[in-house]
C-alpha cells in the first residue's frame, strides 16, 4: 500500500534524521565534507523516490540504505582522500580513564568496514540484527557474527592496553 506523502512530511523527515544520517556517514568515511555530500545525495535520491515509500515507519532504515548505496556510488566514481578532521561528539561511552573515548573512536576506525558498519548501526542507530541485516543486504547470522567479531577485536585491544598500562 502506497502512502500519499507530501513535502511537509519530507521536511519533517529531513529534520528528524539528518543528524543521525550525518553521524553514520561520518563513521563510514571519516571525512566531514564527504559525509555532508553523502547526506545531501541521500536526501536528493529520497525526494525523487518519496512517492514510492511503502512503509513510513521504516523511513530511517530506508534512508540508511540509500546512504549506503550513495557511498558505494561515490567510491565507484572517484577515489576519496581520507581527511584529518577532529572527531565530533558521537555520544559514545567515555569509560573511566581520560582519553578512553578517543581511544575507542580510534579503535572503531581501525576495524574493517564490514565490522564497523553493523556496530555503528547498532550502537549509534539503535537497530537490532534483523533491521541491520535488511539494510546491509545480508543474513541476521552474518550480522551477529560481524558484531561479535567487532566486539572481540575491541575487547582484545582494550585488554592488551590495560595490561600494558598496569605493567608500567
Amino acid at each position: 500500500m502506497l502512502f500519499k506523502l507530501g513535502s511537509a512530511q519530507f521536511d519533517q523527515t529531513v529534520r528528524a534524521y539528518g543528524a543521525d544520517l550525518y553521524r553514520y556517514a561520518w563513521w563510514l568515511v571519516r571525512d566531514r565534507f564527504t559525509a555532508e555530500e553523502l547526506v545531501q545525495e541521500t536526501f536528493a535520491r529520497a525526494w525523487k523516490n518519496w512517492d514510492s515509500l511503502e512503509d513510513f515507519g521504516a523511513v530511517k532504515s530506508w534512508l540508511i540504505t540509500i546512504l549506503r548505496n550513495e557511498r558505494a556510488r561515490l567510491y565507484e566514481r572517484k577515489r576519496l582522500d581520507i581527511g584529518d578532521d577532529d572527531p565530533q561528539d558521537l555520544e559514545l561511552p567515555s569509560g573511566e580513564r581520560p582519553g578512553a573515548q578517543l581511544e575507542l573512536e580510534q579503535l572503531m576506525e581501525q576495524l574493517p568496514v564490514a565490522y564497523r558498519e553493523p556496530l555503528a548501526l547498532q550502537v549509534l542507530g539503535g537497530y537490532d540484527c534483523r533491521e541491520i541485516a535488511a539494510m546491509l543486504g545480508t543474513s541476521e547470522g552474518a550480522v551477529m557474527t560481524r558484531l561479535t567479531r567487532a566486539r572481540q577485536a575491541l575487547r582484545a585491544h582494550l585488554e592488551t592496553s590495560d595490561r600494558a598500562r598496569r605493567s608500567t
